[in-house]
């Protein structure tokens, strides 16, 4: 079954306008099976159902339903939420929409919450301000005489009036505040267009344009609305580019231009191209490659990067060839986002001289595809870049080389990468596996270690975390008697999730299962997709007690490995403190036992 056209998980904006105990009514007269069964195959198996996935291609399902919650999660894809979210994704409303549509088939009446509303209304009236100033601006370079130079400088990148009507292109005249005249003569109010990032005041109070003298790219969020902008300087002083400035609408790292019509795309090939400018973005989907998408003035993030995964674990960056690296794109120069998120974030190795819009103005769209079909990972192509920089045949070259090899390769977080890449540069570099995975783990050792890196956990420890997750989504009755705290809990995401879980069960008795729709069925994060994995899961509940036991001795273990590491290295005085503790904790290990 191929995925329905959204594609994967999206994040909508949530402005409730209703009444939570509306949304609950909506909720419990919603049967959640009955929503799949409309596109997808869904059959039960034993106290779940499981259905073929409408987000990725599958064969076997792999998407789980809790009927008594109200959820869904995808085991394959990592796609899940409850009635309101499927609904959002399936048939590409926002959250009020969804709940209206749910309503309406469920014979729910709702009631309107003004607060929320007028929240509501005030984002609205400011995406309405900006959608009149995209009119207002494509308008302007289509007919005004003061755009003469920008639609040349269009015409010679080979953009015709359709491209223009495509990308909603348009020029920002030069005078002070023509913008805010026009917005005034359709009785914008000046609050909301300020709000909006369209105007400002300046020293003296008066009244102009954010954008004078620039052509506009509008920028619009993964719904489609109009955000924002960002703007060239054709001649004058100013800077290039310059952008929205940060407003409730346009949060430049959260927003990447040209996703709203890529995400489709994206979904469908398995992979988004990053690209470093507007024109590239534009040149790629006239080219007929709409996975591209860019950066609104700002290095790439962690908030981009988790934008992208929705869609496609696989980013490929697709920079200007005489960047100084295309992982300096990366905020701090770290892997460590694309791994935690588990990306596969490659490197399209352009022609010399050339950025992707060039190659499609040139008719040399073969390249570009070529590059980026044969795209190597991140890490590979840092290190062929730097060894590249040596003479490599001289003994003292080759063991600078070494050494900045493995300084880059020692910051991959993921221990079997290290090792593979170990044997990388041993080969590059003509030299034995071994002294280079040493000086590799030396070098990550050489960080400050965490409470993890430095004692390893034991083995099973994050297993029985989970099963007590498990035990705890459900409220098991066997709860009766035992008392559970965070303490119990060593990784930080099973800490946030037993948080969550301790809010949902307060004064509930064991036995009665926490209502936890309301509470995970929005969350796009990895903690609410990680209670809805656990909630779906279908397995035997495994016994409290035992679990409960088995981590307070993982605990004291932890404890007692922290203290033999300190006595390898204490003075004699505090060589005595420590041997009674460890002696104390050896003790609440046996009874523990």
């Amino acid at each position: 079954m191929a995925p329905l056209p959204s594609g994967g998980a999206v994040a909508y904006t949530r402005s409730v306008a209703y009444q939570q105990s509306d949304i609950e009514r909506v909720r419990a007269a919603t049967n959640i099976v009955e929503l799949l069964e409309g596109v997808t195959t869904v059959k039960k198996t034993g106290r779940t159902y499981k259905a073929i996935c409408p987000f990725h291609q599958e064969k076997t399902p792999s998407l789980s339903i809790d009927v008594s919650q109200g959820l869904f999660h995808c085991f394959g894809c990592g796609v899940g939420g409850d009635v309101f979210k499927f609904i959002q994704m399936t048939q590409g409303l926002g959250f009020n929409e969804s709940v209206e549509y749910l309503a309406s088939r469920a014979g729910v009446t709702l009631q309107r919450d003004p607060a929320a509303a007028k929240r509501r209304g005030e984002r609205e009236a400011m995406v309405e301000a900006v959608r009149l100033a995209v009119e207002f601006y494509n308008e302007r370079l289509r007919s005004g005489s003061d755009a003469g130079k920008a639609r040349a400088y269009l015409r010679g990148r080979g953009y015709d009036s359709e491209v223009i009507e495509r990308f909603q292109l348009g020029f920002s005249p030069t005078t002070w505040d023509e913008l805010a005249t026009h917005l005034r003569d359709l009785k914008v109010p000046v609050k909301v267009m300020t709000a909006a990032g369209l105007t400002a005041r300046t020293s003296r109070g008066s009244l102009r344009d954010w954008f004078r003298g620039r052509i506009m790219f509008p920028i619009f969020d993964l719904r489609g609305d109009p955000v924002g902008f960002g703007a060239r300087l054709l001649d004058g002083e100013g800077p290039k580019y310059l952008n929205s400035p940060e407003t409730r609408l346009y949060q430049k790292a959260r927003l990447l231009y040209g996703l709203n019509a890529a995400k489709g795309p994206i979904a469908r090939s398995g992979y988004s191209v990053v690209v470093e400018g507007y024109t590239d973005v534009i040149g790629m989907h006239l080219a007929g490659m709409e996975e591209a998408v860019a950066t609104c003035g700002t290095a790439l993030g962690e908030d981009h990067f988790d934008l992208l995964r929705r869609f496609a674990d696989r980013v490929v960056l697709a920079f200007d060839a005489d960047e100084a690296g295309a992982g300096a794109a990366i905020r701090g120069d770290t892997l460590e986002t694309p791994v935690r998120l588990e990306l596969d974030l490659r490197v399209a190795i352009m022609p010399e001289g050339k950025d992707p819009a060039e190659l499609v103005k040139d008719g040399d769209a073969p390249a570009l595809r070529t590059a980026i079909e044969h795209s190597v990972p991140l890490l590979r192509f840092r290190l062929d870049r730097e060894l590249g920089r040596f003479d490599l045949s001289e003994p003292e070259a080759r063991a600078r080389a070494i050494r900045m090899a493995t300084a880059i390769v020692a910051r991959q977080p993921d221990q079997l990468v290290r090792r593979e890449y170990a044997r990388y540069v041993a080969r590059k570099v003509g030299s034995e596996f071994e002294p280079i995975l040493t000086s590799i783990e030396r070098s990550k050792g050489s960080t400050r270690p965490t409470a993890e890196t430095a004692i390893p956990r034991p083995s099973g420890v994050a297993k029985a975390e989970r099963q007590l997750l498990r035990v705890l989504a459900v409220n098991d009755d066997r709860l009766e008697g035992f008392s559970v705290d965070r303490g119990l809990f060593g990784d930080e995401m099973n800490r946030q999730a037993f948080d969550l879980l301790a809010g949902a069960l307060e004064d509930l008795p064991p036995g009665k299962p926490p209502d936890l729709g309301a509470a995970i069925g929005e969350r796009d994060d990895e903690i609410g997709a990680l209670i809805r994995a656990l909630v779906v899961d279908d397995r035997p509940l495994e016994d409290p007690a035992l679990l409960v036991k088995r981590l307070k001795t993982a605990a004291i273990d932890v404890q007692i490995a922290e203290i033999r590491r300190k006595l390898a290295a204490v003075d004699a005085d505090t060589h005595s403190t420590l041997l009674t503790e460890l002696i104390r904790l050896e003790k609440s290990k046996r009874l523990n036992d």
